[in-house]
């Protein structure tokens, strides 16, 4: 029997495994949707209910991944369990590299959407060159696992940006966010079944699952008032947490999404993905995409800058620099009543309504007084973190919602 060893120093990398990814099916659109909306709120309650900060939180699950990431790569086969904790662990790692460029270092989602796609491409075409396949069902190698985690942060970070980016730098809102990103990702499909290139598709709808996961969980957790089911935070990850669990249990009992593969797939790239129409197609959607959504980003701006400036005309008559700011005082001042009642769960969840109401408004509010948004959004992410601390101090909560009313 031919060895398939190879005898370069990098015969390691190149040596064959069985698959290490599971089968496209429903269930691989379902299970990554809910690690996405859990991984996001594990994030979350690291960094707001636990107190670790973005860094913390993103040196702590960086620790975390490396470790669970290792084993992953040292299996010779795909076992549910541990690739899913991978891609929750990503998804977590990745959410958080772009919030840290977002709010530690000031780089605006326009740049960080621009910066991962332009690094997308490039890892592609690292990956092409080098294995001359791109397709997920033929991760035979170490060498091609690599790439594959690789082009799987990239495209969490990058989902992140975009989202964030349509949500909140313009406005959307998480909830119409995702049914904008659920129409594309039925347009994707659509495209695939028409004859759409199978990679390419799957690829964009990897990015576009993230920002639709995002937006469920929101969905699931906000209050009706705010639209949606009123669950919760820690319920809805309950929840997901425990499809999840039933989902990669039925997985590793009934194997639906193991990949049957022979050794001499090893080396042999599929038919077709190197195809002249693979390049054609891929130019004219991303480009399709391109124009399509630079479009819909200037007529978004457009509207937002209209609204501004009718938002600074109130600016004289409300006293605040943001303009009418009424309603963040009244959840504010609600909170705090609450608090020196003695209802501290009444006050958390008063809170909530803060937060749903202040991120909606975001869009609008930094571009009347981008300097001014950003005091009032420090003060407020402080009040969140002392209401929803795992150590509560009634003192500090007061003293931070005291701020924050003085602020606004």
């Amino acid at each position: 029997m031919t060895k398939l060893i190879s005898p370069s120093p990098l015969g390691a990398l190149a040596r064959p495994v069985l698959n290490k990814v599971p089968e496209v099916t429903i269930y691989f659109w379902t299970i990554k949707i809910l690690c996405t909306t859990v991984g996001e709120s594990a994030a979350d309650f690291l960094n707001v209910n636990m107190g670790w900060g973005l860094s913390g939180t993103s040196v702590a699950t960086g620790l975390v991944l490396a470790i669970v990431l290792t084993t992953q790569v040292s299996l010779r086969r795909y076992i549910p369990a541990v690739y899913w904790l991978t891609v929750m662990l990503v998804s977590v790692f990745g959410t958080l590299v772009t919030d840290n460029l977002t709010d530690n270092l000031g780089v605006p989602l326009q740049a960080s959407t621009i910066v991962f796609s332009v690094l997308l491409a490039l890892v592609f075409i690292a990956w092409y060159l080098s294995e001359k396949t791109l397709s997920i069902h033929s991760i035979l190698t170490r060498r091609r696992e690599m790439f594959y985690w690789l082009t799987i942060f990239v495209t969490f970070a990058l989902g992140t940006a975009v989202g964030d980016l349509v949500s909140e730098g313009l406005g959307v809102g998480y909830l119409r966010t995702g049914l904008l990103m659920g129409a594309l990702i039925a347009l994707v499909t659509l495209g695939w079944r028409l004859g759409l290139n199978a990679i390419l598709a799957f690829w964009i709808a990897y990015i576009l699952t993230r920002p639709l996961g995002a937006s469920i969980g929101d969905l699931m957790a906000q209050t009706p008032d705010n639209g949606g089911l009123g669950l919760g935070t820690t319920t809805t990850s309950l929840i997901l947490l425990a499809l999840i669990i039933g989902v990669i249990t039925y997985l590793s009992i009934r194997k639906p999404d193991v990949i049957p593969v022979s050794e001499s797939a090893v080396t042999a790239a599929p038919p077709g993905t190197g195809s002249h129409s693979a390049l054609i197609q891929t130019v004219a959607v991303v480009g399709a995409f391109i124009v399509f959504g630079g479009a819909f980003y200037a007529w978004r701006t457009s509207v937002l800058n209209s609204e501004a400036s009718a938002a600074m005309s109130q600016v004289s008559v409300t006293g605040s620099p943001l303009g009418d700011v009424s309603e963040f005082v009244t959840i504010s001042q609600d909170s705090l009543d609450l608090l020196n009642a003695g209802d501290q769960g009444g006050a958390t969840a008063r809170i909530g309504d803060l937060e749903t109401a202040w991120d909606k408004s975001a869009a609008l509010l930094k571009r009347t007084n981008p300097d001014e948004w950003t005091l009032v959004d420090d003060a407020i992410d402080k009040v969140l973190r002392e209401l929803r601390a795992s150590s509560l101090n009634t003192a500090a909560e007061v003293s931070a919602l005291q701020a924050l009313l003085t602020q606004l």
